[in-house]
């Protein structure tokens, strides 16, 4: 038999390794008509000013960026690749983690739904903190198994470098180390794991690992948790019931997971918690330690949405071991069923990437950054020796700096709290007397015309403000995009 037969051979014994790698290719192809996410352009900014950490989150997706535009030049295809990459890495990751847990025909069933779902499409080509996140979140679990079910004790230092750099990736990677210790809490046979060192090695090891992000918010006043966490605890504690935000957090629940495997989790999620709060029955170990580091983050941020806006990607993690137990319930019918949700949500994602069908009306879209940057180029040349800045907390101030050579700021030109454009260390003294462009996107845009108002803060901090003619941004011959254009003179820093 030839190598082509072979292989001709396995993909029709394995169809469901096929239809991943077909959703993989789909997405590769699909990536050079991608265009620039304002997340893409302000995580590339984390990487051309390296640090210990960052403001927003510790700096993992920078460090990524960084090391591949550097690589293969700063391109937008290059961020989406890098992104590609580093989820594709998870999707073999997540296979070698289900076959510890799934027999071979259900293994490649939880890979299909891995691999068929929204949430990896978006990890494939938007960098967020949760791309490398869910690739160090599944290597610990990984390592983790290994160290408790085959007892490779060397297993629970590399666990413990895994979670690091999961932490190091995103703070809810705090939720491993929580989880491997509720496992073991409630495991009958393994709970004498408590009493050994390794477990605390481990866990010791994943703080050391984590040092820089802490050691760069000793430095700055811990300003990265005091931003992460107070706000959000002052909004949990007013405990203002809101019916908006729970069905919310379903619609993005089943528009990432898509419809079947989304009930399926809701189906097995319920099963699993009646039993253990009525009947008192523990699952078996391995379902046990899936279940750990599920229930604390998937059950853990639903049960906020009655009272707090959880973001669509926070339960993202829990996706990891959730889908494998899925695998374990869903049969070939609900599996075909979630395929051509798959197919459809995924063909319709794809026209709207091609054609911008729908417009957006938000600052959350990838066209008309480089049109944006292009028409402020000519803008300087016809009022030279400008700087620009924005204020709207990163996404104008990050594309521009992405596609111009000029530095561009962002609302901390005006004094107002500009996340880690605060900590990059510019010296705003330094452009005392200057003449400023301030752009401003009009999210909405229904009309073509002027604000018509000027914003307080910019006559506060300059001499003179005049309002000129706004950009409008053409997509496919429409008219798509607006931003409001002020030309300011005279800028005063305050001390």
């Amino acid at each position: 038999m030839s190598s082509v037969e072979k292989i001709t051979s396995y993909f029709k014994k394995n169809k469901a390794i096929s239809w991943v790698l077909a959703f993989q290719l789909f997405r590769l192809i699909l990536l050079p008509f991608m265009g620039l996410m304002p997340q893409d352009a302000y995580y590339h900014l984390y990487g051309q000013n390296l640090s210990l950490s960052y403001f927003d989150h510790p700096g993992m997706i920078g460090y990524i960026l960084r090391i591949f535009t550097d690589t293969f030049g700063q391109t937008v295809f290059v961020v989406k690749f890098a992104d590609f990459v580093i989820t594709s890495a998870t999707i073999l990751s997540f296979y070698k983690l289900a076959s510890y847990f799934l027999s071979k025909t259900k293994q490649q069933r939880a890979l299909l739904l891995f691999a068929s779902t929204i949430f990896v499409s978006i990890l494939s080509f938007n960098s967020t903190p949760d791309v490398p996140l869910l690739l160090f979140w599944t290597l610990s679990l990984i390592c983790l198994y290994k160290a408790i079910f085959e007892e490779k004790k060397w297993y629970w230092v590399l666990g413990g470098v895994a979670m690091g750099l999961a932490f190091n990736s995103k703070y809810t990677a705090i939720l491993l180390q929580f989880g491997l210790l509720a496992f073991l809490i409630f495991s009958n046979k393994y709970r004498k794991l408590l009493l050994l060192p390794w477990v605390w090695i481990s866990i010791i090891i994943s703080v050391a690992v984590t040092f820089p992000v802490w050691y760069w918010n000793y430095q700055n006043e811990f300003a990265s948790f005091a931003f992460q966490s107070s706000a959000r605890t002052s909004s949990i504690s007013k405990f203002e019931i809101s019916p908006k935000n729970f069905f919310g957090a379903i619609g993005h629940q089943l528009f990432l997971l898509l419809p079947i495997l989304f009930l399926v989790i809701i189906t097995f999620t319920y099963k699993y918690i009646k039993r253990a709060l009525l009947k008192f029955k523990i699952p078996q170990a391995k379902t046990l330690f899936l279940l750990a580091f599920f229930v604390p983050t998937f059950v853990g941020f639903f049960a906020l949405t009655p009272i707090y806006w959880v973001k669509l990607n926070w339960m993202m993690p829990s996706y990891i071991t959730g889908i494998i137990i899925a695998g374990m319930f869903i049969n070939k019918k609900l599996l075909k069923l979630q395929l051509i949700f798959s197919i459809v949500f995924h063909v319709l994602f794809s026209l709207q990437i091609l054609f911008y069908l729908v417009p957006i009306k938000s600052d959350d879209t990838w066209v008309g950054w480089k049109e944006l940057a292009i028409e402020t180029e000519d803008l300087q040349e016809k009022y030279p020796n400008t700087f620009v800045f924005s204020d709207d907390n990163y996404k104008t101030a990050a594309c521009l700096n992405f596609f111009m050579d000029d530095k561009v700021y962002a609302q901390n030109i005006i004094g107002l709290p500009a996340l880690h454009f605060d900590y990059l260390g510019d010296d705003l003294s330094t452009l005392k007397g200057k003449n400023a462009l301030f752009i401003d996107s009009d999210k909405r845009f229904k009309n073509k015309n002027k604000l018509g108002e000027i914003n307080p803060l910019l006559t506060k901090y300059f001499k003179n403000v005049t309002e000129l003619e706004p950009i409008i941004i053409k997509v496919n011959g429409k008219e798509q995009r607006k931003f409001w254009i002020f030309y300011c003179t005279d800028y005063q820093p305050k001390k």
